[in-house]
């Protein structure tokens, strides 16, 4: 079988016009973003239905984040993300969904007020971190953690100036943290300080609270 081969020339305009379609995102993405503040980005799982427990907290703690004069940032797909953006909207707040282009997943809510459509998941995640004065992360899968680590990472090697990062949920991330402790902290592969970065915190108005303490907006 004969490797198929592509005229560079052929190639490099594709390259191109790649990086026209990712400054379009960008400068889309700051362009509407500018007057998001102050904001809090919330994260959780897509695949959370009206009917779980974890959906009506979820906008609870938006709501009570934009009754306080919050906006709220979600990835503005389904299930923990359309109800932070249900909350926010019902609070009185722009409420943002930054949506990703996914074959199969992901359309976006229809709670938004401000919505966005991203086909690159690192120009969303930078939207995230740029805009928001703290992350309330509720239980969620691979997407989540992703996020979470992203800002972890930024704050504890000063690319960005630190907030607050709040697990909400004492159940569902007791055993990640024990495992941090355990095995990142114990064998030298972060620091003490750095567990401090992360807050775990269950009731909705401790979540607005713990915000509210550390941001001065």
């Amino acid at each position: 079988m004969t490797e198929r081969s592509y005229p560079i020339d052929d190639f490099t305009v594709k390259e191109s016009w790649r990086l026209f379609r990712i400054i379009a995102e960008f400068v889309d993405g700051f362009e509407t973003m500018a007057e998001i503040y102050p904001a809090v980005s919330i994260f959780g799982s897509s695949r959370v239905g009206p009917e779980d427990p974890l959906y009506e907290k979820a906008r609870t703690i938006a709501r009570l984040f934009a009754e306080d004069g919050f906006n709220v940032i979600t990835g503005g797909g389904p299930g923990l993300m359309e109800a932070a953006n249900r909350g926010a909207a019902e609070g009185g707040a722009m409420s943002v969904g930054l949506n990703i282009q996914l074959p199969m997943e992901q359309q976006p809510n229809s709670y938004a007020n401000v919505s966005l459509d991203f086909r690159y998941f690192f120009v969303r995640k930078v939207l995230f971190i740029r805009y928001a004065q703290a992350y309330v992360v509720l239980p969620g899968g691979f997407g989540t953690l992703d996020e979470l680590f992203e800002a972890l990472t930024l704050i504890q090697t000063d690319r960005i100036k630190p907030f607050p990062v709040i697990l909400v949920g004492n159940d569902y991330w007791t055993g990640l943290i024990n495992w941090v402790r355990d095995r990142l902290l114990e064998t030298g592969k972060i620091s003490p300080d750095d567990l401090d970065l992360i807050q775990l915190v269950d009731d909705p108005d401790e979540v607005v609270a713990a915000v509210k303490r550390m941001v001065i907006v």
